[in-house]
């Protein structure tokens, strides 16, 4: 709902939002080569079921999307407080598709509606994507240009200055990665989304995200201004959980309380650490970095465990690893996270505001997040619902309206 701050109208700035894309999302646009390799919709039972390298994705059960979880449907669930008596499937509320879940002109609408200025869009169906065609580089770089097309036609990767679609980015193929990057600056995208993960090889060996085969990506992004998010994905981290005898494969609703606890958060944790590990703000001083959907728990322990290492072995850095971490990375906390003490950690002009609209785990209000933010001055409200965004973005004071 709109929102006030000291008493006047104010519009926040939603770093987390996200659409519900077509069925021909990934094949509209692709290369014919590539028909069977990359994602293919098909019919089983009578109802649509995606197949990515030929085999059966669960990551989205109902491709459709059509009926689709009412946002804030999970609230309960993610918060940890489902009421007494309350079976936790009980809560998975369906309804229709909304227009605004695929249309941006009816989603402009809805965010005047809600009171927002400005949203960033991620996927939902594409967080799934590239893990599954982890070991067909050329079929991961063909799926994720033909979305990008896809994205810019049926979104635009800045619509009315309101909608600002993140593009899908892999770094798999090093020669390939710099001119999607290129097309897509060149179409006007404000943000890349890249997986937090390692980074799949063609050799079949992984890569961390520091490698130097990656500098002219992180160059051509620090001389745009343009950030690069990394959205919560399936990282192919249930294979940790594999490893100790739970399920191997990627369920977001349905993940066992083992592989909760091996794998929650350390996606993002190995994706922050290993780029300043490996000096890529060293050699990229302009480089921003926002987290989004990836919580806020990982921050204190990575940063303790930087600054151990740093001590142990300071020839490898060059500067201290958590002032490192604090200059270039933002971080959206969940909702149900201490917001005060990720402060004390980076800083309140490093924190984001993200709702995770319209996902049943998200805000049924994107701006009732402002509950969240109980205790903080105006100033640092203003800041974390609209103006650090706002600075990651580059935008102008007048933008910011």
């Amino acid at each position: 709902m709109p929102m006030t701050l000291g008493g006047r109208p104010f519009r926040p700035f939603d770093a987390d939002n996200h659409y519900y894309e077509t069925l021909d999302s990934f094949t509209r646009h692709l290369d014919k080569r590539f028909r069977r390799r990359g994602v293919q919709v098909v019919r089983a039972d009578d109802r649509p079921m995606v197949l990515i390298g030929e085999r059966v994705s669960r990551f989205i059960p109902n491709p459709t999307f059509d009926p689709v979880l009412v946002p804030g449907a999970l609230d309960p669930y993610f918060r940890g407080r489902i009421p007494e008596g309350v079976a936790p499937d009980s809560l998975r509320v369906v309804e229709p598709l909304h227009p605004e879940y695929r249309d941006r002109d009816a989603r402009v609408a809805r965010l005047e509606e809600q009171g927002l200025a400005l949203a960033l869009l991620f996927p939902t169906l594409g967080c799934g994507v590239e893990e599954a065609l982890r070991h067909d580089v050329p079929a991961t770089m063909a799926t994720l240009s033909a979305f990008n097309r896809w994205l810019d036609e049926d979104w635009g990767f800045t619509y009315q200055d309101r909608l600002y679609a993140a593009p899908m980015l892999s770094l798999a193929d090093p020669e390939a990665a710099p001119a999607e990057l290129d097309w897509v600056l060149d179409r006007g995208a404000r943000v890349v989304c890249v997986r937090p993960a390692p980074v799949p090889g063609a050799d079949g060996r992984p890569r961390d995200l520091g490698h130097p085969a990656h500098d002219p990506v992180w160059a051509r992004l620090a001389e745009a201004g343009v950030p690069v998010a990394f959205h919560l994905s399936d990282s192919g981290y249930t294979l940790l959980s594999g490893a100790w005898g739970g399920p191997a494969h990627y369920d977001p609703f349905h993940l066992d309380p083992l592989t909760k606890l091996v794998v929650s958060d350390r996606a993002i944790h190995d994706t922050i650490g290993s780029m300043i590990v490996r000096g890529v703000f060293d050699r990229h001083p302009a480089l921003k970095v926002m987290s989004i959907e990836n919580g806020a728990a990982w921050v204190p322990l990575l940063v303790e465990r930087l600054r151990k290492l740093a001590n142990q072995q300071p020839r490898h850095f060059a500067h201290d690893p958590g002032d490192t971490l604090r200059e270039h990375v933002r971080v959206a906390p969940y909702f149900e996270d201490d917001v005060a003490g990720l402060i004390a950690w980076i800083g309140v002009e490093r924190v984001l505001f993200g709702s995770d609209w319209p996902h049943g785990e998200g805000l049924a209000e994107p701006t009732d997040y402002a509950e969240e933010l109980a205790g903080l001055g105006d100033d640092a409200v203003r800041r974390i619902m609209r103006d650090n965004l706002a600075d990651c973005l580059g935008m102008t004071v007048g933008e910011r309206a």
